[in-house]
């Protein structure tokens, strides 16, 4: 098979890029997906992502390495492994993040990434449904993802998270992605009418349609393949069967912050020892594949309520019936909002220049059962979670063996840093503060354990060491850069030192971004569009 352009992955970046690179009709495209289909009813059901947290038919399931800044405690990193990729298994925060991150971005080598430009392509890449004062539903902007505020809908209990903010003197704030992105807000979510709006039904099926895109199912992506220092296809596996596709124009790896530094150093692009310890030809020798992996660790605690929580609606069969027969008549309901439903950008200190800590309310609290799956709470509870917004710890993806099928070696190096260690403390004191509030007092029957209330800060420490978890957003294992000394991309996303490729996914990002990462990974796919269709445009002019 030839197109003029193959994507390996159907995630968020993958959808983006296959529907803005079809628009004009001129370009054929491949996109190949290692999962499968996700017609599946718990992906679209806004509150099902506690289903397909551990469920093999969508996720990769990757175990860290034992972290040594976690008492080597071994993470469970849910990926998708589905069309839509970790957009269809997420929690559907939609969270831009702030305009520092993106700065940063142009700052760390990544030229033109501001947040000047960023912030336009964001803009286009969604409409949003709002609810007026009247109670009327109306739509702003024209982009194809449709993000809606959800707050009619949310748990009462809600409620009290803002109340207990306004007694610690945060802002509160319509919208944590407008103009005033500080303070606490009600989480705007990607659900369009009671469903899970994701980047494959807003991207990949409008694509498809125009009938020049071809999705590949349950194709496993092998090697790349490379000739004269340009890449030119693939090799992927479907079952027992091993096929290649050629590419006119350039490969895109969009595989995800995880699979693609592993992708390209199985193809023999990367650190040359490694590559050489799995008997791996070096074709590009580049030391920061893998390297520079970033990702939110966040502190949570849980608390019994005095007052009705969504464990009250959904912990017992009765209240699921109801539940789920409410949203099957209307697509409205507890199982139409996502559980995360109060949170925000909050300073640690007077003093910080920006916000650091990113604040989740969620009006329901769980415990984690043995294969790490979580399980409701049958008694009305909550839970507040307080993450760093800006780590400074890196960590590294590396290839176990030279089997594709072999899962990465994951090693997040956590807490490596003071800074780090330091922001634990802060986000921890925070958490504590927000606890204390008296609302939160009044509706809180009894913390569970441990009980932060009276941790010194050595006691804080240990117990964000013990306690604290990855909030899923793993990114920078390709990061762009100015160099290939401390890059794997320049600027326009491409692969130092090899012809027609680019990765385009959260692995490109120069340094983790203040919140949740889905949003600035489509940003950062759209506007990666427009990149390769200008480059296509020079080099037609140039021949």
């Amino acid at each position: 098979m030839e197109f003029d352009y193959i994507i390996v992955g159907a995630g968020s970046a993958g959808c983006v890029l296959a529907d803005c690179l079809s628009r004009d009709g001129r370009n054929s495209i491949l996109v190949i997906e290692a999962g499968g289909s996700d017609a599946r009813f718990w992906i679209k059901v806004p509150v099902g992502y506690g289903f397909t947290f551990s469920d093999p038919r969508v996720n990769w399931r990757y175990s860290a390495e034992p972290d040594p800044g976690l008492n080597a405690r071994v993470g469970y990193w849910p990926r998708g492994r589905v069309i839509g990729g970790s957009g269809s298994i997420n929690a559907m925060a939609w969270v831009r993040g702030q305009a520092h991150d993106f700065d940063d971005w142009e700052s760390a080598g990544a030229a033109g990434w501001n947040w000047d430009t960023a912030q336009p392509v964001f803009e286009r890449l969604v409409s949003h449904s709002e609810t007026g004062p009247d109670g009327r539903t109306r739509i702003r902007g024209t982009g194809p993802l449709r993000v809606s505020d959800l707050s009619a809908q949310m748990h009462p209990f809600s409620a009290r998270f803002l109340e207990a903010a306004r007694e610690l003197d945060w802002p509160l704030t319509d919208d944590m992605n407008g103009d005033q992105p500080e303070g606490l807000s009600r989480y705007r979510s990607t659900v369009r009418n009671g469903i899970r709006c994701s980047p494959a039904d807003a991207f990949l099926r409008p694509a498809l349609k125009r009938g020049s895109v071809k999705v590949l199912k349950h194709a496993l992506v092998e090697r790349l393949l490379i000739r004269d220092g340009q890449a030119n296809g693939v090799q992927y596996r479907i079952g027992n069967r091993t096929m290649t596709a050629r590419a006119r124009a350039e490969v895109i790896v969009s595989a995800g912050a995880v699979n693609s530094p592993q992708l390209l150093q199985l193809s023999g692009i990367g650190p040359a020892d490694l590559l050489r310890s799995h008997g791996i030809e070096v074709v590009g020798d580049l030391p920061q594949v893998g390297r520079g992996l970033q990702d939110h660790l966040a502190i949570t605690h849980h608390f019994l309520a005095t007052e009705p929580t969504l464990n009250n609606r959904l912990s017992h069969r009765p209240g699921q019936f109801l539940a789920g027969l409410q949203y099957l008549l209307t697509r409205r309901g507890p199982l139409s909002v996502p559980v995360n439903q109060v949170g925000g950008f909050i300073r640690s200190e007077e003093t910080s220049t920006v916000p650091d800590m990113q604040v989740f309310c969620n009006p329901v609290s769980f415990s984690t059962q043995a294969n790490g799956k979580p399980q409701m709470d049958h008694e009305a509870g909550f839970i507040l979670s307080v993450q760093p917004c800006r780590p400074t710890s890196r960590g590294e993806i590396t290839i176990a063996s030279g089997d594709p099928r072999d899962a990465p070696l994951i090693q997040p190096d956590s807490l490596s840093t003071e800074a780090d260690r330091d922001a634990a403390v802060r986000a921890s004191k925070l958490l504590r503060s927000l606890a204390g509030t008296p609302t939160i007092r009044r509706v809180t029957r009894a913390p569970k354990a441990p009980d932060i209330s009276a941790m010194n800060d050595a006691e804080m420490l240990e117990n964000f060491r013990a306690r604290s978890a990855t909030v899923f957003h793993p990114c920078c294992t390709c990061r762009m850069g100015d160099a290939p000394e401390n890059s794997v991309l320049d600027e326009r996303l491409r692969v130092h030192g090899v012809g027609r490729l680019r990765v385009v996914d959260a692995s490109s990002f120069p340094n983790i971004t203040s919140g949740n990462i889905n949003a600035p990974t489509m940003m950062l796919a759209m506007r990666a569009a427009d990149l390769i269709m200008e480059d296509a445009q020079t080099s037609a002019l140039h021949t």
